[in-house]
This record gives C-alpha cells, structure tokens and sequence, in this order.
C-alpha cells in the first residue's frame, strides 16, 4: 500500500545527470520529484522514471501549465500530463501560480500572477478543470518575483488561501520563494505564511539562491542558506510534519554531495515528526 503524502517525510529533486547514478545505488532518499514536462516524450526517460517508481514515491512537479494565464490550461499539456500520472501514479501532483501565455506567444518563465479583480476566478476555473482532467487534488506553488504590480488587491498568500477554498485544491510553499521576495520586494515570509489556512499546505521547498547585482535571483543553484532554514522550521511549526522537498537545478553537485545536503532536510524532518508526535504535557491539579 503507498503511504499517504503526509507520510512521506523528506524528498529530493532528480534531474537528469542523476538518474543513473540512482539507477545504480539506490541511495536512502525519502521520495524523488521530477519536472513533469521532462517525461511527456516518453522513451527512455520514461523508462528510466518507472525504474525508479519501483523502489521510491515520485512527486511529479509542472512548470510550464501556467494556470495564471488568460487561456485555460492548454489541451495538449493537459493531455500528457494526465497520461503521465497515469503511468506514474504520483503520490503529489504541483503546478506553479503563475501565467506563461499570452497572445500567441509562450514564455519560458514561472511569470507571477497580478493579484487584482477577476484574478481568483479565472485561476479557479483553470485549476478545477485540471483537477477534473486529472481525477485528483494538485497542489499550486507561490512564486518568486522581482517586480511588484499596482493596484493588487491581496498577497499572494491571501490569493493562494482563496484558490484552496474555491477548488479545494492544495498549496505547495515554497519558503525559498518567500525569502527571496522578502529580499527583493520587502514582505514579511512569516505574515505570509500565518495567512495560508491551516491543512491546506501538501508539501514544501526549500532551495538555495544567488544574487545577481543587488537582485536575490531564485537560480536553485546553492545551499540552503540559514534563513531558510528558519523558515522551513516556522512552516513545520505551524502546518506539521508535511513533505519537504530540496531543489536543486543549477551548479548541480555529484549526487553525493547533494545527498549530504538533503541528509541535513531529513534531520529537520524528523525532528519536526518527533515534536509533532510528542505527548502534550498535562498539569496535574493539586
């Protein structure tokens, strides 16, 4: 029987110069997250993740659906996304909020989402329609930005609480995300995560950054700094012991090396587990 997703404790992001060298040890990961595009060829890739499926939970993770787009979620994506979870039966399915679409022209960038009138019901709509595609409940990740736009009515936190009340859908947080947007536009991570409802948060990311001039760019190209850390400890704090994923996409080290680092995620996992499943003191009366 697959554990359910609360269960499934700390994961790891594999990318394709990975694959093998999982393939050939197996190494002690919790569950794998995957881009869900990279597999909508088939082939050996495919072949490769279904090998993997056999000994670990995978995660598949979109991002190129753009539920924040104008147009509703495109047929044909939808189609081969449905196939591949299908195929792969994903104990998590995620998608970003963010737009990539607009007049004919396609963006090949997680674009955030202007939160002003209308936003909340257009996003619904495509967000439902990929639940009803897919026969299950996804998961919508909050994004890093670098601009801000007038006129918004909420923050995203506040939009991403909306959603899940509208479609019951799920949020994934990305407490990296937070921080760089703390970095870069001055809100407060920790106000944005008190906003989002409880049980309403499946799964977390924690990633690294870097800085490019006086901007904080979200590369997932270096460690986890420490005030992520502290981020993913307030997370777990208030949402509990959910699952937590470390990206890594850039500067990608040996799987060793990145399994050194995740083997520091598993440990604040598990402490958060323990805590979680520890016994509330009681007070005697006297």
């Amino acid at each position: 029987m697959n554990p359910q997703p609360q269960q499934l404790g700390a994961g790891l992001g594999l990318r394709g110069p990975h694959v093998a060298g999982v393939l050939a040890a197996w190494p002690s990961v919790g569950w794998w997250e995957v881009h869900s595009e990279n597999y909508f060829g088939g082939g050996e890739p495919v072949a490769a993740l279904e090998r993997v499926r056999e000994h670990y939970e995978i995660s598949l993770h979109g991002v190129g659906m753009g539920l924040g787009s104008h147009a509703a979620p495109d047929a044909q994506h939808l189609q081969r996304l449905k196939a591949l979870v299908t195929r792969i039966e994903p104990a998590l399915v995620s998608e970003h909020l963010c737009w990539n679409r607009g007049a004919g022209r396609y963006f090949n960038d997680l674009l955030p989402v202007p939160r002003i009138d209308g936003a909340v019901p257009l996003i619904a709509a495509h967000i439902d329609a990929v639940q009803e595609a897919l026969g299950r409940r996804i998961l919508i990740e909050n994004v890093s930005a670098y601009v801000a736009f007038e006129n918004e009515t909420c923050t995203e936190a506040e939009m991403l609480a909306e959603l899940v009340a509208r479609t019951g859908c799920g949020v994934l947080l990305d407490v990296n995300n937070l921080y760089v947007n703390a970095l870069n536009l001055k809100t407060d991570p920790l106000a944005e995560i008190a906003r989002l409802p409880l049980g309403c948060v499946g799964e977390i990311h924690v990633a690294g950054f870097e800085w490019l001039d006086d901007v904080a760019i979200d590369t997932h190209g270096a460690s986890v700094c420490d005030a992520v850390w502290t981020l993913l400890d307030a997370a777990l704090e208030r949402f509990g012991p959910v699952p937590v994923l470390l990206e890594r996409d850039t500067h990608l080290p040996p799987l060793d090396a990145l399994i050194d680092e995740y083997r520091q995620l598993e440990a604040r996992v598990a402490t958060a587990r323990e805590r979680a499943m520890a016994p509330t003191p009681t007070t005697e009366a006297h």
